[in-house]
């Protein structure tokens, strides 16, 4: 059975976008970093998401045809177009991207029963997202992308009232003052 993994990138204080939703702040500029995010994404092969992360996410779909384009970048666009994606939403009409499909809803068990038969690891991605997996206990392993920021308020990256414990299974630092921690939820 595969796992279902929630990894995003966060300010310090516990937050994917400010106030404002912005989340320039949280661009991996450092090379290191970005390789090591390819790396950890290498077992994904099926994204879920909500529209909007899915709108910020379907650069990559294109992004190999921009001239220059770093090869850590190169990399990680083949990642995201080599993937399923699922996406949940009730205004998109179609997808923009290869190996996609829109869902209406988020079916806790349909999920499941997604984990059960993959043979490869999931992604939910967005806050709100996963947010609702999180509550339907989906979710196996959390990859927090802590950037030295504080930001002050925005969108949370747990939700209010979730109460998990957690396993430390990996830890690493950047020179960059970013800190990725990988978690396993206990059952």
């Amino acid at each position: 059975m595969a796992k279902l993994i929630y990894s995003m990138i966060l300010s310090l204080d516990g937050y994917t976008e400010d106030a404002h939703g912005d989340f320039d702040w949280g661009k991996p500029d450092d090379e290191g970093l970005h390789a090591y995010i390819n790396e950890l994404a290498s077992s994904v092969g099926t994204y879920l998401c909500g529209r909007r992360m899915y709108e910020t996410m379907v650069f990559w779909e294109t992004a190999h045809t921009l001239p220059d384009l770093p090869p850590v970048m190169l990399d990680w666009a083949r990642l995201w177009q080599a993937a399923e994606k699922v996406v949940y939403s009730r205004t998109l009409a179609e997808p923009r991207s290869a190996r996609t499909r829109i869902e209406r809803e988020f079916d806790p068990g349909a999920v499941r029963q997604l984990k059960a038969r993959a043979e490869r690891d999931l992604t939910v991605d967005g806050p709100e997202l996963a947010a609702q997996a999180l509550q339907a206990g989906l979710v196996d392993e959390l990859q927090l992308i802590v950037f030295p920021v504080l930001v002050g308020g925005g969108k949370r990256f747990f939700p209010e009232g979730i109460r998990l414990d957690l396993d430390l299974i990996g830890e690493r630092r950047f020179s960059t003052g970013v800190v990725v921690l990988h978690y396993a939820v206990r059952n």
